[in-house]
């Protein structure tokens, strides 16, 4: 039987990366994000075929349901895995910043987070698997990062809640924490990219703080979650696998 795949936030970046990779291994891909555009023309260049694509904003409730009445209507009532790779990234001061802009990030990816799994995991099938794309932001701090981390943080320990409470069906839910991986993301507000920078080059390549002298590859995220939702990961569950080039085992 074929299986189906989930993807909230797959229209670009690691979630591009992940539907890419299941779809070539002959999975059935659904694709979920705010970008209609994106979706659209990633859905075409899908390997395989009945792939499907749902414009929807996380953050909003009825456009939860729509997504999962979609699924239904499409005939992906069974969920084999659900990945959320959904994420913002927006500085703002810890403190004194506007509280709207410093809690979207929240409601975006932790509430957004929490929103999905409550409608979607009971599609999932004993034997099934979740896996949330967070960071290494969940155990480290950045000036401006602030509800960045907290959301990162709190979804790593939902998860770990989701890999208890789902155990008695053998429903395996763990998390991806990615450090620097050439995405979208990795452009900021100015246009520029910061893994190109003089900063990123002296600090992370030049004195030995990124161990592989590299950032990574939103393959390379991708092959991690391939393995999660695989029978090699059977084992695995409730946990946080790092793909990050060592950079957190250094000083």
């Amino acid at each position: 039987m074929r299986k189906n795949i989930v993807i909230l936030g797959g229209s670009s970046g690691i979630g591009e990366s992940i539907a890419f990779r299941f779809a070539s291994e002959g999975w059935r891909v659904a694709i979920a994000s705010c970008d209609p555009e994106r979706l659209i023309v990633l859905q075409k260049k899908l390997p395989g075929a009945d792939h499907i694509s749902i414009n929807f904003d996380i953050r909003n409730d009825s456009d939860l349901f729509y997504l999962r009445s979609e699924l239904e209507k499409n005939n992906l009532n069974r969920i084999d895995v659900l990945v959320n790779s959904i994420g913002v990234s927006e500085h703002n001061h810890v403190l004194d910043s506007d509280f709207k802009e410093w809690d979207n990030t929240l409601q975006v990816m932790l509430y957004g987070t929490i929103k999905s799994c409550r409608l979607l995991v009971p599609l999932i099938p004993k034997g099934g698997r979740i896996i949330q794309i967070t960071s290494i932001h969940f155990s480290r701090v950045e000036k401006g990062s602030s509800s960045y981390g907290v959301a990162k943080a709190a979804i790593t320990q939902f998860t770990r809640s989701l890999a208890l409470e789902y155990a008695d069906k053998n429903i395996l839910a763990n998390t991806v924490a990615p450090g620097f991986i050439d995405t979208l993301m990795s452009i900021k507000r100015n246009g520029v990219n910061e893994l190109n920078t003089e900063w990123f080059h002296d600090n992370y390549i030049k004195y030995d703080h990124l161990p592989l002298k590299r950032p990574g590859k939103p393959e390379e995220v991708a092959g991690v979650v391939y393995f999660l939702a695989g029978p090699d990961a059977s084992y695995i569950t409730g946990t946080v696998l790092t793909v990050d080039g060592g950079l957190t085992i250094t000083f």
